[in-house]
């Protein structure tokens, strides 16, 4: 049977690499199909992934409006102002947050429209021969062609055998986003990005609230500074983080959920009224591929890619979280492009060396580059300077005092290796440090550029001026 239609391009996935490499592609004048699945709260196709649905987007309104309640509530009497009796009513929270998930959501076929992209509501599978097979919802089949398939099929929760998501008690991601009350205990199963961003939103709502992590080290992948300075501010805000924890079960009884895990000590309880699962994410690609494809995965069911995230069969891509490299929306953005742009005949690339990292917990983390750990691993000769927020006018009249930027630099050439932040607005402050590695910039380069006064990126600027031990505002 011939296929019914036939593109340019087809995108399987519409997540954040997926539309990225969908709408490049059609701005470059591409006749682009994208294939997606999702389901939004309202029973409607939702373009986005992930990533606007239950991840980056509708996290950052929760956490938003957790901090607007605990400002309120612990940070606004210095600044004389008093607030007694404060309540949070977590359905409407919960609704503004589903509002703006679907303005975006919606913005992104609003784009597709603009765009001229055919917009195909179903579960693609790559067939031998650049063909993509679309089970609709209904289980009807079609199949369309093109010359290229980009795979954008993002990734899934991680579930442990012993912790089995059930939507009510034990939840993923998507679940802790959607409680329809504040619980009084919630734990949390892994101190990652996910797990310090909702602890962090029911925590400053008023739970009780416990984090298990299996590694020894906080923040293993932070720079441990940087980490060392996070910990201390959570320990602050009484978010109970246990370390060196291994959980080996999760039951349901009587509406709670008993967690049992072992650390240096031996094996320990702990019970909870909700249970977030959040151990990391695997690559999506289950029954992705056809037979004859020829497209590879490797053992952790990733889509094995070269440099420019070709799959090694001819017009076949993959992007975002179902290959190699940081799971990030940001990453996937630029892959995505990247290979929109290869496929159009011009020039694409990915500096992956300074993807910058953000945790937007309070106070916010990001990194990007080197750790002065890895530096030492690789026998790379580096020079440090550091700077606190608590000498910086700005963040003391904000009253966000806490925190720390840290600049690499190598010891021989000046030119920047890492830069570390924890701190208010560190979220935003990281762009700068990515700019100039980004040019090959020196610590000398950041030091001498005029940074306006009072602002949170004069942290930088003093850090830059540490690397030399010429920072102003702070002893060498």
């Amino acid at each position: 049977m011939a296929d019914a239609q036939k593109f340019d391009l087809i995108v399987i996935g519409g997540g954040p690499a997926g539309y990225h490499a969908a709408i490049r592609a059609a701005q470059l004048g591409l006749a682009v199909a994208c294939i997606d699945r999702w389901v939004g709260r309202d029973g409607k196709q939702a373009l986005g992934g992930t990533c606007l649905n239950v991840g980056c987007i509708p996290s950052k309104a929760l956490l938003d409006s957790s901090r607007q309640f605990w400002n309120l509530t612990h940070q606004f009497e210095v600044h004389g102002i008093a607030a007694k009796g404060a309540s949070i009513d977590v359905g409407t929270m919960v609704g503004r947050k589903d509002k703006i998930v679907k303005q975006f959501t919606g913005g992104v076929a609003m784009l597709f429209k603009a765009n001229k992209i055919a917009s195909f509501f179903g579960t693609g599978k790559l067939l031998k021969g650049n063909r993509v097979e679309i089970t609709g919802a209904d289980g009807t089949k079609q199949t369309i062609s093109a010359a290229n398939v980009v795979i954008a099929t993002g990734s899934v929760p991680i579930e442990l055998p012993f912790a089995k998501f059930d939507g009510k008690h034990i939840v993923d991601n998507a679940g802790a986003l959607a409680f329809d009350a504040v619980p009084k205990r919630f734990g949390v199963i892994g101190a990652g990005v996910i797990g310090l961003e909702l602890g962090s939103v029911w925590k400053r709502l008023g739970a009780q609230v416990t984090i298990l992590e299996a590694l020894p080290d906080f923040l293993g992948t932070a720079d441990a500074d940087i980490a060392k300075a996070a910990a201390r501010e959570f320990k602050k805000q009484e978010l109970d983080i246990r370390l060196g924890a291994k959980v080996s079960k999760a039951e349901v009884k009587k509406g709670e959920v008993v967690v049992t895990y072992s650390d240096k000590d031996g094996e320990h309880s702990l019970t909870v009224d909700k249970l977030l699962v959040a151990v990391g994410r695997r690559a999506y690609t289950s029954e992705l591929l056809g037979e004859g494809t020829g497209v590879k995965t490797d053992e952790r069911g990733r889509i094995e890619v070269d440099e420019h995230c070709w799959a090694g069969v001819d017009g076949v891509w993959a992007i975002g979280d179902c290959v190699r490299g940081a799971m990030l929306a940001h990453k996937g953005f630029e892959e995505g492009m990247m290979v929109a742009e290869l496929i159009a005949g011009k020039a694409g690339h990915v500096d992956y060396d300074i993807i910058p990292w953000v945790i937007y917990t309070e106070p916010e983390i990001a990194w990007a580059g080197k750790t002065e750990q890895q530096c030492k691993a690789e026998n790379i000769p580096c020079k440090v300077g550091t700077f606190p927020f608590a000498a910086i006018g700005r963040a003391v009249a904000m009253n966000e005092p806490a925190g720390m930027v840290k600049m690499i630099a190598h010891a021989e050439t000046d030119r920047i290796l890492g830069v570390h932040m924890v701190g208010a607005e560190v979220s935003e402050l990281i762009a700068e440090a990515v700019v100039a590695m980004a040019f090959k910039g020196s610590s000398e380069d950041l030091a001498r550029i005029v940074h306006a006064h009072p602002t949170l990126s004069e942290a930088v600027h003093e850090a830059a001026l540490a690397v030399d031990k010429r920072a102003i505002h702070k002893a060498n």
